[in-house]
Protein backbone atom coordinates (compact mmCIF):
# COMPACT_ATOMS: atom_id res chain seq x y z
CA UNK A 1 0.00 0.00 0.00
CA UNK A 2 2.12 3.02 -1.15
CA UNK A 3 1.13 6.94 -0.19
CA UNK A 4 0.05 8.83 -3.22
CA UNK A 5 1.93 11.87 -3.05
CA UNK A 6 -0.20 13.91 -5.41
CA UNK A 7 -3.39 13.49 -3.71
CA UNK A 8 -1.41 13.97 -0.77
CA UNK A 9 -0.59 17.17 -1.66
CA UNK A 10 -3.88 18.32 -2.51
CA UNK A 11 -5.54 17.02 0.47
CA UNK A 12 -2.61 19.19 2.38
CA UNK A 13 -3.73 22.27 0.65
CA UNK A 14 -7.75 21.62 0.90
CA UNK A 15 -7.05 20.52 4.62
CA UNK A 16 -5.46 24.56 4.87
CA UNK A 17 -9.16 25.69 4.14
CA UNK A 18 -10.70 23.45 5.93
CA UNK A 19 -9.06 24.73 9.08
CA UNK A 20 -8.77 28.20 8.38
CA UNK A 21 -12.81 28.16 7.12
CA UNK A 22 -14.37 25.32 8.81
CA UNK A 23 -15.82 24.72 5.06
CA UNK A 24 -14.18 22.67 2.38
CA UNK A 25 -14.37 19.67 3.45
CA UNK A 26 -16.76 17.31 1.19
CA UNK A 27 -17.16 19.86 -0.63
CA UNK A 28 -13.58 20.38 -2.16
CA UNK A 29 -12.16 16.97 -0.97
CA UNK A 30 -14.34 14.91 -3.06
CA UNK A 31 -14.73 16.18 -6.21
CA UNK A 32 -10.92 16.81 -5.92
CA UNK A 33 -10.39 12.49 -5.68
CA UNK A 34 -13.18 12.67 -8.48
CA UNK A 35 -12.17 15.18 -11.10
CA UNK A 36 -8.13 15.13 -10.69
CA UNK A 37 -7.36 11.20 -9.43
CA UNK A 38 -10.83 9.74 -11.26
CA UNK A 39 -11.55 7.87 -7.39
CA UNK A 40 -15.42 6.63 -7.84
CA UNK A 41 -17.68 8.35 -6.82
CA UNK A 42 -18.95 6.33 -3.54
CA UNK A 43 -15.45 4.99 -2.71
CA UNK A 44 -14.53 9.43 -2.95
CA UNK A 45 -17.05 9.82 -0.87
CA UNK A 46 -16.57 6.66 2.04
CA UNK A 47 -12.48 7.75 1.85
CA UNK A 48 -13.39 11.44 2.83
CA UNK A 49 -15.56 10.89 5.36
CA UNK A 50 -13.40 8.27 6.90
CA UNK A 51 -10.04 10.50 6.96
CA UNK A 52 -12.09 13.41 8.06
CA UNK A 53 -13.33 11.42 10.75
CA UNK A 54 -9.87 11.43 12.04
CA UNK A 55 -9.06 14.84 10.55
CA UNK A 56 -11.43 17.01 12.40
CA UNK A 57 -10.48 16.57 15.85
CA UNK A 58 -7.52 18.21 15.00
CA UNK A 59 -8.94 21.54 13.88
CA UNK A 60 -11.54 20.92 16.92
CA UNK A 61 -8.80 20.12 20.14
CA UNK A 62 -7.56 23.87 18.68
CA UNK A 63 -10.41 25.82 19.16
CA UNK A 64 -11.69 23.84 22.55
CA UNK A 65 -8.45 25.18 23.50
CA UNK A 66 -9.01 28.95 22.41
CA UNK A 67 -12.63 28.87 23.98
CA UNK A 68 -14.25 29.20 20.59
CA UNK A 69 -16.87 26.32 20.77
CA UNK A 70 -20.56 26.88 22.16
CA UNK A 71 -20.73 23.27 23.45
CA UNK A 72 -24.54 23.71 23.55
CA UNK A 73 -24.46 24.14 20.05
CA UNK A 74 -22.45 21.47 19.62
CA UNK A 75 -25.21 19.22 21.51
CA UNK A 76 -27.62 19.91 19.80
CA UNK A 77 -26.56 20.04 16.47
CA UNK A 78 -25.39 16.25 16.79
CA UNK A 79 -28.38 15.20 18.42
CA UNK A 80 -30.22 15.62 14.93
CA UNK A 81 -26.74 14.90 12.62
CA UNK A 82 -25.15 11.71 14.14
CA UNK A 83 -28.61 9.26 13.23
CA UNK A 84 -29.38 11.43 9.91
CA UNK A 85 -25.86 10.92 9.08
CA UNK A 86 -25.68 7.08 9.48
CA UNK A 87 -29.44 7.05 7.31
CA UNK A 88 -27.84 8.99 4.79
CA UNK A 89 -25.41 5.99 4.26
CA UNK A 90 -28.23 4.21 3.59
CA UNK A 91 -30.25 6.25 1.70
CA UNK A 92 -27.17 6.33 -0.64
CA UNK A 93 -27.04 2.69 -0.62
CA UNK A 94 -30.94 2.51 -1.69
CA UNK A 95 -30.15 3.96 -4.70
CA UNK A 96 -28.91 0.81 -6.26
CA UNK A 97 -25.06 -0.58 -7.23
CA UNK A 98 -22.92 -0.03 -10.12
CA UNK A 99 -22.57 2.98 -12.95
CA UNK A 100 -26.20 3.77 -12.04
CA UNK A 101 -25.73 4.86 -8.02
CA UNK A 102 -22.05 6.36 -9.07
CA UNK A 103 -23.81 8.58 -11.72
CA UNK A 104 -26.41 9.71 -8.97
CA UNK A 105 -24.07 10.55 -6.07
CA UNK A 106 -21.93 12.24 -9.19
CA UNK A 107 -24.78 14.36 -9.78
CA UNK A 108 -26.14 14.80 -5.80
CA UNK A 109 -23.08 16.21 -4.36
CA UNK A 110 -23.19 18.70 -7.53
CA UNK A 111 -26.25 20.16 -6.22
CA UNK A 112 -25.39 20.11 -3.08
CA UNK A 113 -22.25 21.93 -3.96
CA UNK A 114 -24.61 24.78 -5.29
CA UNK A 115 -26.35 24.46 -2.12
CA UNK A 116 -23.22 25.74 -0.52
CA UNK A 117 -21.96 27.93 -3.11
CA UNK A 118 -25.84 29.47 -2.56
CA UNK A 119 -25.43 29.25 1.42
CA UNK A 120 -21.78 31.61 1.05
CA UNK A 121 -23.39 34.30 -1.06
CA UNK A 122 -26.38 34.47 1.54
CA UNK A 123 -23.94 34.55 4.37
CA UNK A 124 -22.11 37.51 2.90
CA UNK A 125 -25.77 39.57 2.87
CA UNK A 126 -26.57 38.29 6.21
CA UNK A 127 -23.70 39.63 7.42
CA UNK A 128 -23.64 43.45 5.45
CA UNK A 129 -27.27 43.68 6.77
CA UNK A 130 -26.88 42.27 10.19
CA UNK A 131 -23.62 44.97 10.55
CA UNK A 132 -21.83 41.91 11.93
CA UNK A 133 -22.25 42.27 15.40
CA UNK A 134 -19.90 40.30 17.74
CA UNK A 135 -20.79 39.04 21.57
CA UNK A 136 -18.54 36.71 23.51
CA UNK A 137 -19.36 32.94 22.52
CA UNK A 138 -21.16 32.22 26.31
CA UNK A 139 -23.89 34.45 25.50
CA UNK A 140 -25.28 33.14 22.24
CA UNK A 141 -29.22 32.36 23.40
CA UNK A 142 -29.93 28.48 22.10
CA UNK A 143 -32.70 28.00 19.96
CA UNK A 144 -32.94 24.23 20.48
CA UNK A 145 -35.91 23.14 17.92
CA UNK A 146 -34.02 24.61 14.63
CA UNK A 147 -30.73 23.75 15.14
CA UNK A 148 -31.89 20.11 15.96
CA UNK A 149 -33.36 20.20 12.55
CA UNK A 150 -30.42 21.71 11.18
CA UNK A 151 -28.42 19.30 12.43
CA UNK A 152 -31.14 16.61 10.89
CA UNK A 153 -30.87 18.31 7.53
CA UNK A 154 -26.96 18.50 7.54
CA UNK A 155 -26.33 14.75 8.61
CA UNK A 156 -28.60 13.49 6.11
CA UNK A 157 -26.90 15.69 3.28
CA UNK A 158 -23.53 14.27 4.63
CA UNK A 159 -24.67 10.72 5.23
CA UNK A 160 -25.36 10.77 1.23
CA UNK A 161 -22.67 13.03 -0.43
CA UNK A 162 -19.85 13.82 2.37
CA UNK A 163 -20.70 17.62 1.87
CA UNK A 164 -22.20 19.48 4.51
CA UNK A 165 -20.19 19.33 7.81
CA UNK A 166 -18.80 22.77 7.34
CA UNK A 167 -20.13 24.69 4.02
CA UNK A 168 -23.74 24.07 4.52
CA UNK A 169 -24.10 23.51 8.71
CA UNK A 170 -21.92 26.51 9.49
CA UNK A 171 -24.11 28.65 6.96
CA UNK A 172 -27.01 27.59 8.41
CA UNK A 173 -25.34 28.53 11.84
CA UNK A 174 -25.35 31.94 10.98
CA UNK A 175 -28.20 32.60 9.86
CA UNK A 176 -29.51 31.37 13.42
CA UNK A 177 -26.77 33.12 15.21
CA UNK A 178 -25.64 35.69 13.37
CA UNK A 179 -23.94 37.50 16.44
CA UNK A 180 -21.30 34.45 16.61
CA UNK A 181 -18.02 35.46 15.35
CA UNK A 182 -16.39 34.13 12.46
CA UNK A 183 -13.79 31.72 14.67
CA UNK A 184 -16.73 31.32 16.79
CA UNK A 185 -18.53 29.38 13.67
CA UNK A 186 -15.60 27.59 13.17
CA UNK A 187 -14.83 26.62 16.17
CA UNK A 188 -18.35 25.41 17.08
CA UNK A 189 -18.45 23.81 13.26
CA UNK A 190 -15.72 21.70 13.85
CA UNK A 191 -16.06 20.26 16.91
CA UNK A 192 -19.90 19.10 16.26
CA UNK A 193 -18.62 17.62 13.03
CA UNK A 194 -16.62 15.60 14.71
CA UNK A 195 -19.75 13.00 15.90
CA UNK A 196 -21.59 13.95 12.78
CA UNK A 197 -18.46 12.71 10.10
CA UNK A 198 -17.51 9.74 12.71
CA UNK A 199 -21.61 8.61 12.25
CA UNK A 200 -21.12 8.64 7.92
CA UNK A 201 -17.65 7.14 8.51
CA UNK A 202 -19.26 3.99 10.45
CA UNK A 203 -21.93 3.34 8.06
CA UNK A 204 -19.80 4.22 4.61
CA UNK A 205 -17.65 1.63 6.41
CA UNK A 206 -19.85 -1.28 6.67
CA UNK A 207 -21.99 -0.34 3.47
CA UNK A 208 -19.84 2.08 1.47
CA UNK A 209 -16.81 1.80 -0.82
CA UNK A 210 -13.83 2.25 1.51
CA UNK A 211 -10.80 2.35 -0.20
CA UNK A 212 -7.74 2.30 2.77
CA UNK A 213 -5.18 3.28 0.14
CA UNK A 214 -7.14 6.59 -0.56
CA UNK A 215 -7.57 7.64 3.03
CA UNK A 216 -4.32 7.22 4.24
CA UNK A 217 -3.08 9.26 1.01
CA UNK A 218 -5.79 11.59 2.04
CA UNK A 219 -4.34 11.58 5.92
CA UNK A 220 -0.98 12.04 5.34
CA UNK A 221 -1.84 15.31 3.49
CA UNK A 222 -4.84 16.96 5.47
CA UNK A 223 -3.92 16.26 9.54
CA UNK A 224 -0.89 18.57 9.11
CA UNK A 225 -2.90 20.96 6.63
CA UNK A 226 -5.91 21.18 9.06
CA UNK A 227 -4.06 21.96 12.42
CA UNK A 228 -2.11 24.73 10.37
CA UNK A 229 -5.41 26.05 8.91
CA UNK A 230 -6.66 26.26 12.46
CA UNK A 231 -3.70 27.78 14.05
CA UNK A 232 -3.82 30.82 11.97
CA UNK A 233 -7.69 30.93 11.72
CA UNK A 234 -8.25 33.39 14.71
CA UNK A 235 -5.94 36.00 13.06
CA UNK A 236 -6.72 35.16 9.09
CA UNK A 237 -9.10 37.46 7.01
CA UNK A 238 -11.58 34.18 6.34
CA UNK A 239 -13.84 36.39 4.10
CA UNK A 240 -11.08 36.47 0.83
CA UNK A 241 -10.86 32.48 1.30
CA UNK A 242 -14.49 32.34 1.12
CA UNK A 243 -14.83 34.36 -1.60
CA UNK A 244 -12.06 32.10 -3.55
CA UNK A 245 -13.81 29.02 -1.64
CA UNK A 246 -17.03 29.76 -3.44
CA UNK A 247 -15.40 29.97 -7.39
CA UNK A 248 -13.98 26.89 -6.90
CA UNK A 249 -17.20 25.38 -5.24
CA UNK A 250 -19.09 26.41 -8.46
CA UNK A 251 -16.73 25.13 -10.71
CA UNK A 252 -16.24 21.95 -8.83
CA UNK A 253 -20.54 21.99 -9.14
CA UNK A 254 -20.82 22.66 -12.75
CA UNK A 255 -18.42 19.46 -13.68
CA UNK A 256 -19.83 17.24 -11.50
CA UNK A 257 -23.25 18.44 -13.56
CA UNK A 258 -21.22 17.83 -16.80
CA UNK A 259 -21.04 21.59 -17.75
CA UNK A 260 -18.94 21.91 -20.68
CA UNK A 261 -15.37 23.81 -19.94
CA UNK A 262 -16.94 26.93 -22.30
CA UNK A 263 -20.68 27.15 -20.25
CA UNK A 264 -18.20 26.92 -17.60
CA UNK A 265 -16.15 29.58 -17.82
CA UNK A 266 -18.73 31.75 -18.87
CA UNK A 267 -20.66 31.30 -15.87
CA UNK A 268 -17.23 31.70 -13.56
CA UNK A 269 -16.52 35.05 -15.53
CA UNK A 270 -20.00 36.34 -14.34
CA UNK A 271 -20.38 35.24 -11.16
CA UNK A 272 -16.68 36.41 -10.60
CA UNK A 273 -17.52 40.19 -12.04
CA UNK A 274 -20.87 39.81 -10.28
CA UNK A 275 -19.28 39.50 -7.04
CA UNK A 276 -16.81 41.90 -7.32
CA UNK A 277 -19.65 44.73 -8.52
CA UNK A 278 -22.03 43.65 -5.68
CA UNK A 279 -19.09 43.79 -3.22
CA UNK A 280 -17.69 47.34 -4.63
CA UNK A 281 -21.15 48.27 -4.01
CA UNK A 282 -21.86 47.01 -0.56
CA UNK A 283 -18.64 48.75 0.28
CA UNK A 284 -19.56 51.75 -0.47
CA UNK A 285 -22.64 52.09 0.95
CA UNK A 286 -22.96 53.58 4.55
CA UNK A 287 -20.06 53.66 7.22
CA UNK A 288 -18.41 50.20 7.89
CA UNK A 289 -15.70 49.38 5.83
CA UNK A 290 -16.80 45.72 4.67
CA UNK A 291 -14.76 42.91 3.70
CA UNK A 292 -14.53 40.64 1.30
CA UNK A 293 -17.71 37.87 2.73
CA UNK A 294 -19.68 40.53 4.05
CA UNK A 295 -17.45 40.58 6.96
CA UNK A 296 -17.22 44.05 8.74
CA UNK A 297 -13.36 45.27 9.50
CA UNK A 298 -12.05 45.20 12.75
CA UNK A 299 -11.85 48.40 14.44
CA UNK A 300 -15.09 49.36 12.10
CA UNK A 301 -17.90 51.17 12.97
CA UNK A 302 -21.17 48.56 12.38
CA UNK A 303 -24.25 50.19 10.76
CA UNK A 304 -26.33 51.45 13.62
CA UNK A 305 -24.49 50.29 16.89
CA UNK A 306 -24.10 53.70 18.08
CA UNK A 307 -20.30 52.38 19.20
CA UNK A 308 -17.14 54.39 18.26
CA UNK A 309 -14.51 52.26 16.60
CA UNK A 310 -12.28 51.06 19.01
CA UNK A 311 -14.68 51.80 21.90
CA UNK A 312 -16.25 48.62 24.05
CA UNK A 313 -19.41 48.63 24.52
CA UNK A 314 -20.60 50.36 27.63
CA UNK A 315 -17.32 52.40 28.47
CA UNK A 316 -17.34 55.66 29.66
CA UNK A 317 -15.25 58.32 28.02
Amino acid sequence: MGIDIPLAVGSFLVAIVIGLTGMGGGALMTPMMMLFFNVPPLAAVSSDLVASAIMKPVGGAVHLRRGTVNLRLVGWLCAGSVPAAFCGVLVARAFGDGAQVQQTIKYALGCALLLAVAGLVAKALLARREGAVSEDVGQIVVRPIPTLLVGMVGGLVVGISSVGSGSLIIVALLMLYPALKANQLVGTDLVQAVPLVASAALGHLLFGDFKLDVTTSLLVGSIPGVYLGARVSARAPGGIIRALLAVVLLASALKLLDVSNTVMFWILGVAVAAGVAGWSLLRNRGGAKVGVGGEVAEGAEPPGSGVEPGVPPGSVR
